[in-house]
Parts: structure tokens; C-alpha cells; sequence
């Protein structure tokens, strides 16, 4: 390969150079793992710099999983191309608050990759866990509605080949058995009416794959707070992990971002459409012209997908205590968001 794909590949000259700095400028760096991405491993590096030298003294770098499986689901789905595209193609021109990208690359087979970006700290990843209520997500609504906003219902979405290529039939033929394997791993964890909505979406899955959104935007895909950085004081945050970017309903990643978020089943009861007014009103501030009440029907049936990741994502990638955990709130907090907004009786 023309580059390295982890940290212990790389060399202080190489990193130099990256970040534009002559060969012998970096005397040396460290690495360390940070985050909890399960489809790739990232890892900060601190940077000795010699004297007088202007450079950032941290950065991240993303490389591959070092798990086979992790790997092999990304090269079915794309997961690499996209995160690498997004930076590449879209990031700087978007207005969306996210990582500076030092430097992309990506190998033909689509699996070998490496990101150089920007170190955020202080700010720090939220917890999937913990959750975060209505009021903490103001920023990230703001946020993604800059995402949505950007190529609002442009026909050039369909132009970009790594953006627009169809995983439906892998979906199709995948989804039923994990569910069977997602059932049966989480039968003493979640109650049975979260375990029967997966069924409804497996009955349903041609008209949930097919249906066309009343907009089409860029999507984040995974947009909860395990994939979002915040500053100290909750005021603003930036997104990250782009691996599953897509073309879809802006509404979608709104209703994602609630289901999954809301730790409190009361609060979580009524923010619904609070949330999507807020972000009804941050698109209008960002010159979109939107359809309410279509969207609103986007956002109903976009709870289901909350669900659908957990089920996709826990028997696809490395196994991890931690990760069973995420994964079974990850489906059954936006499950009863889901049935409180009859989001199956829609499809």
C-alpha cells in the first residue's frame, strides 16, 4: 500500500509531511485508542514537535477494524468509502460543525483506509448509555439541519456513485436472519412488544426499503450521541463518524437522534414533535422551504430506524459487552417511540 493504516505503520517523517511539515520536523509521537466505534479503530496521537514549530499537537487517526468481521460488513456496505468521501468530497463546503480532515486515503478494494483529522478535546463523545434529554440535543438538531439543508432535495445526490449505491437487496437478504439471532440474544433483556416490532419490520421490509421520502437529503445514518462530540458546557457539539452517510429523509435522522437519545420514557413520551419543530425552524434558518406535514410522516416511520440499526449493527460487528448493552437500548428506546407514533401502521 502508498500508505499506512495504523499507528504502527507510520512514521514521525510520514505525519510530517501530512500535516505539512518538513521531514524532520516531528521528532516522534504516541498513540492510544480512544472512542467506542466498533466498525473501526480510532486512536489519538500526540505529536513532539521540535521547537517552533506551528502544528496541531494532537490529532486523530482512523484506520481499519482490527476485526475481521467488522471489516468484511464494511466492504459489503461501503462504511469506509463513505467516512473517507464525506471528507474528501463534501465536508468543507457543508457548514456542518465537524472534524478538519488533514488527510484521506482510501484503497481500491475499499477496506484499506486512513483518515488524519482533528483532535476536538476538550470536547468529549456523548454516552449512548446515559442518554441525553431534549434540551442537550438543541445543538445537534441545529447541526444536522445544516447536513439536511445543504443539498436539500438536490438532483446532483444521485451523481455521487459511493453516495447513491443500493445495499437493498443485501439488506433484504441479511435482515431477516439477524433479527432471528438479535431475538435470540436479547430474549431476557427486552419485553416482548420490543422483540415483536422487529418481526412487523421484517413483514414489512420492502415497503420500509422502498419507500421514496417526501425530501431527499444527505444523511447521517447513524446519528445518535455516541457519534457526537460536546463541548464542556453542552453548547455546541460536532459529528462524527460519517461510515454510514446516505441519501434519504432528513427526517429520519431527526427521529433516530430522539429514539435513541432519551434515556427517560416520560421525557422521551412527549419530545417528538417538539424536536421536529425545532428543526423545522433551523431548516427555514438555513433557507429550506419544507413540507411539514409530509416530513412529519417521514419522522413517524424514520423511529423504526433506531430499531433496524440495532439489529443490523449487534450481529454484525465485534462482539463486546459494552456494545450488547448499547445495542439493546440502541433498539428499545426508539422501539417504544416507534409504537407510541404507530410508525408500523404507516407502512
Amino acid at each position: 500500500m502508498s500508505f499506512p493504516t495504523s499507528p504502527e505503520a507510520m512514521s514521525p517523517a510520514w505525519l510530517a509531511d501530512k500535516l505539512g511539515q518538513g521531514p524532520d520536523t516531528l521528532r516522534g509521537f504516541t498513540a492510544a485508542r480512544v472512542g467506542t466505534g466498533q466498525m473501526c479503530d480510532s486512536f489519538r496521537l500526540t505529536l513532539d514537535w521540535a521547537d517552533g514549530i506551528d502544528a496541531p499537537t494532537t490529532i486523530i487517526a482512523k484506520c481499519p477494524s482490527h476485526d475481521e468481521a467488522s471489516r468484511n460488513i464494511a466492504k459489503l456496505t461501503g462504511t469506509y468509502i463513505k467516512e473517507v468521501s464525506w471528507y474528501r468530497e463534501l465536508a468543507a463546503e457543508s457548514g456542518v460543525p465537524a472534524p478538519t480532515c488533514y488527510f484521506h486515503a482510501i484503497e481500491d478494494d475499499e477496506v484499506e483506509f486512513v483518515l488524519l483529522l482533528s483532535d476536538l478535546a476538550p470536547a468529549r463523545q456523548g454516552d449512548q448509555l446515559a442518554g441525553r434529554n431534549l434540551d442537550g440535543l438543541v445543538p445537534c438538531i441545529e447541526a444536522v439541519a445544516k447536513l439536511h439543508a445543504h443539498l436539500w432535495n438536490d438532483p446532483g445526490l444521485a451523481d455521487m456513485p459511493w453516495l447513491a449505491r443500493d445495499n437493498g437487496d443485501l439488506i433484504r437478504a441479511m435482515f431477516p436472519q439477524l433479527y432471528l439471532g438479535f431475538r435470540e440474544r436479547y430474549a431476557e433483556r427486552l419485553s416482548p412488544d420490543v422483540l415483536d416490532l422487529g418481526a412487523g419490520i421484517v413483514d414489512r421490509l420492502d415497503a420500509y426499503l422502498s419507500r421514496e421520502p417526501a425530501a431527499r437529503s444527505l444523511v447521517h445514518g447513524d446519528l445518535r450521541i455516541d457519534n457526537i462530540l460536546f463541548a464542556p458546557d453542552g453548547g455546541a457539539c460536532w459529528l462524527v463518524d460519517w461510515q454510514t452517510l446516505g441519501s434519504g429523509s432528513g427526517a429520519t435522522d431527526l427521529a433516530y437522534l430522539v429514539g435513541t437519545s432519551i434515556a427517560d420514557p416520560f421525557e422521551r413520551a412527549t419530545a417528538d414533535r417538539p424536536a421536529f419543530d425545532h428543526w423545522i425552524a433551523a431548516l427555514r434558518a438555513e433557507g429550506v422551504n419544507p413540507a411539514v406535514d409530509a416530513l412529519w410522516t417521514d419522522y413517524r416511520i424514520g423511529a423504526l430506524s433506531g430499531y433496524f440499526m440495532a439489529v443490523f449493527a449487534s450481529m454484525s460487528v465485534e462482539r463486546t459487552a459494552r456494545g450488547d448493552e448499547m445495542f439493546a437500548v440502541m433498539a428499545e428506546r426508539p422501539a417504544k417511540q416507534a409504537l407510541a407514533l404507530g410508525s408500523l401502521d404507516l407502512l
